[in-house]
């Protein structure tokens, strides 16, 4: 630790404290506002030369693929069983069964996926994500997408959200602005879905990304 540059340092520390509060570790984006970083890409230079140096492991395929190796923190190496449970929209909403409930729903098929992803949580579910308005959070077309049930939400969370009217769900960040909600796309060539609030139900947020590869 001596011997690295005070941002590097900086960033080891943030990881440490967001896995002893989370279980699981931050994206790129949270490293960026928790060490108060310039940028994604700035920070993504800096965890490959933490990398380099033997501080920690990464999984390029994968949102939040970082598993810290030094001063005793690494993740336990085992895996969390996450039951696919259907589809979600990344545009339009789309009408899903069961009022958008995908609790209780059979597994289309089980992924065994690493601790250091997840998290040691027993209550994830996924969906695979049909549609382009999330590709600028790195949420592709036929990707795969875990959630969490809603807890807390914040404004600006990306969450499956379900709308009673239109009896279907979609996957947008969420933005409260009082007398209405607006559920933002990640697709500069999108608009943004208006609502109100009582129309709105969310059903998961977003923890992390599997990427479909290519």
């Amino acid at each position: 630790m001596r011997q690295l540059s005070p941002k590097r340092r900086r960033i080891l520390e943030y990881l440490r404290r967001y896995l002893q509060e989370h279980s699981y570790p931050p994206s790129v984006r949270d490293i960026q506002r928790g060490c108060g970083i310039s940028s994604t890409s700035v920070v993504d230079y800096n965890l490959r030369a933490l990398q380099r140096e033997g501080y920690l492991k990464r999984s390029p395929d994968v949102s939040r693929g970082i598993e810290l190796l030094e001063g005793g923190l690494r993740i336990s190496p085992g895996t969390v069983s996450v039951p696919l449970v259907g589809t979600i929209a990344a545009g339009q909403p789309l009408p899903v069964p069961d009022s958008g409930a995908w609790e209780g729903m059979t597994p289309l098929e089980t992924l065994e996926l690493p601790e250091s992803l997840v998290g040691r949580r027993e209550d994830l579910f996924a969906l695979r994500v049909r549609g382009l308005s999330m590709i600028d959070a790195l949420v592709d077309d036929g990707d795969i997408v875990v959630l969490e049930p809603p807890r807390q939400v914040e404004s600006g969370d990306m969450l499956a959200i379900w709308l009673k009217v239109e009896q279907a769900a979609t996957l947008k960040h969420l933005y409260d602005e009082g007398n209405r909600i607006r559920l933002q796309p990640a697709n500069q060539q999108m608009e943004p879905l208006y609502t109100s609030r009582d129309n709105v139900e969310v059903q998961g947020r977003v923890v992390a990304v599997i990427r479909r590869l290519r």
